[in-house]
């Protein structure tokens, strides 16, 4: 799971990424707003941990801007602000959870796993396209009726492309969110995820289009030809 820490107290940040990570999590860390906007609508995250006071735009706003977009990743809210308005506003603008600093470690990952959970039973465990079927929460593939076996990577592609039916899924989108921030996953890497996923799929009747000089898009493929 892939969580966006977005805290501009680099003290308090390195905490956070560390906890986080003994726990299992995958974590990117960025210091302000603006480029915490773009990552959030480049990349699929499991959670955003959001300080208010960032430099800059503060992380009100940054919330805002992101549910405007569209943006449905979980937000936690951090600040030192404790008063019944502050909480309120927070939650108004788009915040899922609230937790006042100081607070301990625990409680923080508590709420984290909450709230992943929670937005994991409100959104469809299953996703079918044609024969393919997918378990969101068990992170398990079937195709057919039998067990597809799939790498981690080849799960995180087929899995963005199925929550997108039936919209196209851009390369660069792909690439962004496979990537670790300290380890680039290039367009190319992409293509061959998806060619192995290809491979896999042949003769299910479940395919991936490429949509070019744009990205990919699943479909159940018609009968006069698969998918390219």
């Amino acid at each position: 799971m892939r969580v966006l820490v977005v805290e501009d107290d680099v003290t308090l940040a390195a905490g956070l990424v560390e906890g986080l990570e003994r726990e299992g999590f995958q974590v990117d860390h960025l210091g302000a707003a603006e480029p915490a906007e773009g990552a959030l609508g480049l990349t699929a995250y499991d959670l955003a941990i959001v300080d208010i006071g960032l430099p800059g735009i503060d992380g009100l706003e940054l919330i805002r801007r992101v549910r405007r977009r569209g943006v449905l990743t979980p937000v936690l809210i951090l600040t030192a602000r404790d008063g019944l308005d502050d909480r309120v506003v927070g939650l108004d603008v788009g915040g899922d959870d609230y937790l006042v600093k100081p607070f301990l470690l625990p409680e923080l990952l508590a709420r984290v796993r909450a709230l992943i959970r929670r937005s994991r039973a409100a959104a469809s465990l299953v996703l079918t396209v044609g024969a393919l079927s997918l378990d969101v929460q068990r992170h398990s593939a079937s195709l057919g009726g039998g067990e597809l076996e799939l790498t981690g990577r080849e799960w995180d592609v087929l899995e963005q492309l199925a929550l997108a039916v039936p919209r196209v899924v851009a390369k660069q989108k792909l690439a962004d969110s496979l990537s670790q921030w300290d380890k680039e996953i290039t367009p190319n890497a992409v293509e061959i995820y998806v060619s192995r996923l290809r491979a896999k799929l042949a003769g299910s009747g479940v395919g991936i289009r490429t949509v070019r000089g744009i990205g990919y898009r699943i479909e159940v493929e018609a009968a006069d030809g698969p998918a390219r």
